[in-house]
């Protein structure tokens, strides 16, 4: 493994700076960064500890600065120093303002502001953690996705993860003999995705959830044939009612999202073109 240090340095949270560090690390697997991030740098005597910390422990500089006075006295320090450097932003935010034939605002943490969207986030959220795991099913039909599957398919973390996004998702269990809430057989209603796995895959997922609970005893909930025959029983109903489906096999919760996000973008375009009930 390489090790070096890495600076991030931000005027903002450090959201963004660390998000595309992690990223592109995670390109390089010999990689391992021993991270120092520095959020909120507003002005330049905040800056001086991050300079002395940056001449002792050489390694590369990543930075979203806006302020001009901030990010010229950073420059001219890690060129005296022969410290490499990458401003993260410049290259988009340069070819944004080219392309809108706009300056840009310069103003720090703007996307972190109060907007409608960071409302339409925190709404969803509350209403994903009210309706996890089948609760409140007389109201889900207020959801903009509702994923249904056995369990330990991923739909809890999948949903938080999609209400980060700002998407009210719900989730419901698939139990073999309970019958599902009426309104997932609704027209009209919410869009109702079918997530799935590899029998193999999940009977291991759920050995890790009884361990970690000290669950010892014998039971269907990982005997094979009764998993494959959960599976089989769930990816029926799904064929049956015309869910789409999404096997999550060795896929991120990230992964997970992002299909459900495309699957939620094209009924959206076809209820925009009147085709979907056509």
């Amino acid at each position: 493994m390489t090790k070096f240090h890495l600076h991030l340095i931000s005027d903002s949270t450090g959201e963004t700076i660390d998000a595309v560090a992690k990223a592109s690390l995670a390109q390089f697997e010999g990689a391992e960064p021993i991270k120092h991030l520095w959020p909120l740098i507003r002005n330049v005597r905040q800056l001086e500890p991050v300079l002395a910390e940056i001449e002792e422990k050489r390694g590369l500089v990543m930075f979203t600065l806006v302020n001009e006075e901030i990010r010229q006295t950073l420059l001219s320090r890690l060129r005296e120093l022969n410290v490499p450097h990458i401003a993260v932003l410049d290259p988009v935010i340069r070819e944004l303002g080219l392309y809108l034939g706009e300056k840009s605002k310069a103003k720090p943490g703007e996307q972190h502001a109060l907007t409608e969207e960071y409302f339409r986030r925190i709404d969803a959220m509350s209403y994903t953690m009210a309706h996890d795991d089948g609760q409140l099913v007389d109201n889900i039909s207020k959801a903009d996705v509702v994923l249904v599957g056995v369990s330990r398919t991923s739909k809890t973390p999948t949903s938080i993860y999609l209400a980060n996004r700002g998407i009210k998702a719900a989730n419901v269990p698939i139990v073999k003999g309970c019958p599902l809430p009426d309104v997932l057989f609704r027209k009209g209603g919410p869009l109702i995705i079918g997530l799935t796995t590899r029998p193999e895959l999940l009977v291991q997922i759920r050995h890790s959830r009884l361990k970690a609970m000290n669950e010892q005893k014998p039971s269907n909930y990982v005997d094979p044939e009764a998993v494959q025959e959960e599976l089989t029983y769930a990816r029926r109903l799904f064929s049956r009612n015309g869910w789409p489906v999404i096997d999550v096999s060795r896929k991120s919760i990230e992964e997970t999202a992002a299909a459900v996000i495309a699957l939620l973008n094209r009924r959206r375009e076809q209820e925009e073109e009147g085709t979907l009930f056509a």
